[in-house]
């Protein structure tokens, strides 16, 4: 994608302190391709469909191609509550009910569960049975367990000439120079910078977030801030490391209830010190960068245990153990020999940046395997 205003001046500060930026792999189209347009820029990546389809989400790229083979059925505004097992102890049949409410019961040769780090969880925790008293898949007990996200920093930074950054994709520049975890810093963890508009896309974005701590939330300081900051101002993200905690966690409230009459979701959660400890130090070294680059004046986010996690992941982990793991190298359950996981929460490692494209790439891996499985009479 074309370089924007942040991925310039990023790159111009990042050299002058020795780091080594890069053009940001962004899985967005910069020119027409299987029938989908270029990217019309429009900026509104972050929290948006894409109006285009230019941004390469499953919903524009895997989803036409497997209904156009005539082998798959969409059923919009369903909503799975309860997976089955037969005597055998194999799935047989997912609960779901549809849009209107009513109940139905599908028969299945195999399932494969890709609701993320917290709803598929929450679905095996639902389909507890007397063959399975703490939740189906959940013999090891981590079912919901070891919950991660991805722990962030971000540094702000106002230009004196406009940069009108908030259009185009997010961030087409990043550094890898910290990915490594490096002893001589005090603490583990790793990370990579990125320049962005954040969350400055849009302009009721940049109204709620970005916004000095000293700067009053109202008034007329305010307001000429936000006049002049929508189109002066940037922002470099780390993200980093977001260790494996046991009591990191999703489960099923004990007296909550959703809509639908099911327990709702509970999630328990705190960042790792070194987490924390990480995501300070790519803030740091983001105001290097930007001071480098010109920056009239910088300021910070608080780096502070996240109440809203951006990717979760980690709750369904993979492994060859099946006392501390829950699925297989192959995203196969290992208590339920045709129930399969390939989403977010095979994840034993959060990674130390965006994790969509990597949780792809093993879903398509999952899939040959899984056809391997069906041709040998296995599922």
């Amino acid at each position: 994608m074309p370089v924007k205003s942040s991925g310039v001046l990023f790159e111009q500060g990042a050299v002058k302190c020795g780091l080594h930026p890069q053009v940001a792999p962004v899985a967005v189209l910069s020119r027409p391709f299987n029938g989908r347009p270029a990217c019309v820029h429009c900026g509104f990546c972050l929290g948006f469909g894409c109006e285009v389809s230019a941004k390469s989400s499953t919903l524009a790229t895997m989803i036409p191609l497997a209904e156009a083979s005539g082998h798959c059925e969409i059923r919009p505004l369903s909503t799975v509550f309860r997976i089955e097992t037969n005597a055998q102890g194999r799935v047989s049949e997912v609960v779901y009910r549809d849009f209107g409410g009513k109940e139905h019961a599908q028969k299945a040769r195999a399932v494969i569960l890709a609701a993320n780090g917290a709803e598929t969880p929450r679905l095996l925790l639902l389909s507890k049975s007397d063959r399975h008293p703490e939740g189906l898949a959940n013999g090891s007990g981590l079912v919901g367990k070891y919950l991660m996200g991805n722990g962030h920093s971000a540094l702000y930074a106002e230009f004196e000439h406009p940069l009108n950054d908030y259009k185009s994709v997010q961030c087409s520049r990043i550094a890898n120079d910290y990915f490594d975890s490096d002893p001589q810093r005090g603490f583990y963890g790793g990370g990579v910078l990125d320049a962005r508009p954040f969350m400055n896309a849009t302009p009721i974005m940049s109204a709620l977030s970005g916004i000095p701590q000293d700067l009053p939330r109202w008034g007329a300081d305010y307001k000429a801030f936000l006049a002049r900051s929508f189109t002066h101002q940037m922002a470099i993200l780390g993200s980093t490391t977001s260790l494996p905690q046991p009591g990191n966690s999703v489960s099923l409230d004990p007296e909550v209830k959703d809509g639908m009459g099911r327990p709702a979701l509970r999630v328990t959660y705190t960042e790792h010190a070194d987490d924390l400890a990480m995501a300070k130090f790519l803030q740091d070294r983001a105001e290097e960068v930007m001071q480098a680059a010109g920056a009239l004046r910088v300021w910070r986010a608080p780096v502070e245990s996240e109440t809203v996690l951006a990717h979760l992941l980690g709750t369904c982990r993979m492994g060859n153990d099946p006392s501390t793991s829950v699925v297989d190298r192959y995203h196969r359950s290992h208590e339920v020999p045709n129930l399969f996981i390939c989403d977010g929460s095979s994840l034993v490692t959060s990674g130390r940046g965006q994790p969509t494209m990597t949780i792809q790439a093993l879903a398509f891996r999952a899939a040959d395997h899984i056809a391997d499985f069906a041709r040998r009479g296995e599922i």
